[in-house]
């Protein structure tokens, strides 16, 4: 056998079933993902100190309101375009955000809860919605608190660089 015909036999037998396999594998994952882009509704939200989560957005209505630097509460219509929700999308799935537990913080009894920024996020799809309660007080897992931190501050500033357009 000369050894290009060694390499051919190589490649049919071996390197090429295993390159089906991936592909098939893999195409299956992404088919049967749980939180795919394809059904997303919409992203909410909510923050503020303590239980008073008055600084809110969501992307389906456009109704944004938050306090400005003189507690004057501002109303808005802000709509994100498809790349904005695209991109939060993948942020989140790069950040874990699908692996968030639902609640990232102190509970209510505890001392400090009125102090303390809260941040509820909630991404909707058309069979699922995943909700997340953030206290910025949380003193556990410093990963996951740095997850959730970056997730918030790049949604807000997609919100403020919507604004800006």
């Amino acid at each position: 056998m000369s050894l290009r015909a060694k390499k051919i036999f190589l490649l049919v037998s071996i390197i090429l079933p295993f390159l089906l396999y991936c592909f098939y594998y893999y195409g299956m994952m992404i088919k049967n993902a749980p939180y795919k882009f394809a059904e997303f509704e919409s992203i909410t939200l909510n923050y503020g100190l303590g239980d008073s989560l008055i600084n809110k957005y969501n992307s389906r209505t456009g109704n944004y309101q938050y306090l400005d630097k003189r507690d004057s509460l501002i109303k808005k219509h802000l709509k994100l375009n498809n790349d904005d929700l695209l991109y939060l999308h993948r942020k989140a799935a790069d950040l874990g955000f699908w692996n968030f537990p639902s609640r990232i913080g102190f509970d209510s009894m505890e001392i400090g809860f009125n102090k303390a920024p809260h941040y509820l996020i909630q991404f909707k799809y058309q069979r699922k919605t995943k909700t997340v309660m953030f206290d910025a007080a949380f003193d556990g897992k410093p990963e996951l608190k740095d997850a959730a931190q970056r997730l918030i501050k790049e949604i807000q500033s997609r919100l403020d660089e919507a604004e800006r357009r």
